[in-house]
């Protein structure tokens, strides 16, 4: 059994979910789509415009116009698992993310990205594998 796409009792399995609770380099961030996007740049004032964008789809559409920090392809998983344990360290969304039991989390998309996801069947689905990493942490106490 799987999830497939994050949406409608899943939406919290997507960076584009309200996360008001996650802090991370001195922001709160509305999204853990805006945390992930601003973590591209060292650029604090950047940064800052990320956290402030009005929407995660905004916030997406900012990063790809950021000064790429050094290393960041090589650094971009271990990033998202950051954001992501702070995402779920928000008791409600964590609590969710357990009663996924261990179904497979698929982030399915039309996007056609085939890193983070899959798109007609093809992808390396990683935001879903580091759900998934996230969920057994969690329940292991790590």
């Amino acid at each position: 059994m799987s999830i497939i796409g994050f949406r409608g009792p899943y939406r919290f399995l997507s960076n584009f979910h309200p996360t008001p609770n996650l802090s991370l380099l001195s922001y709160r961030w509305p999204t853990a789509e805006h945390a992930y996007q601003a973590m591209k740049t060292e650029d604090v004032v950047a940064q800052s415009h990320i956290c402030r964008a009005k929407t995660p789809g905004e916030a997406k559409r900012l990063g790809r116009c950021v000064a790429m920090r050094s290393g960041w392809l090589e650094m971009r998983l271990n990033v998202m698992r950051l954001v992501v344990d702070f995402k779920f360290q928000d008791p409600t969304l964590r609590a969710l993310l357990l009663e996924t039991a261990n179904i497979q989390l698929v982030e399915w998309n039309v996007w056609q990205d085939t890193f983070w996801g899959v798109c007609r069947g093809i992808g390396e689905n990683n935001l879903g594998k580091i759900l998934m990493e996230t969920r057994q942490k969690i329940r292991e106490g790590t």
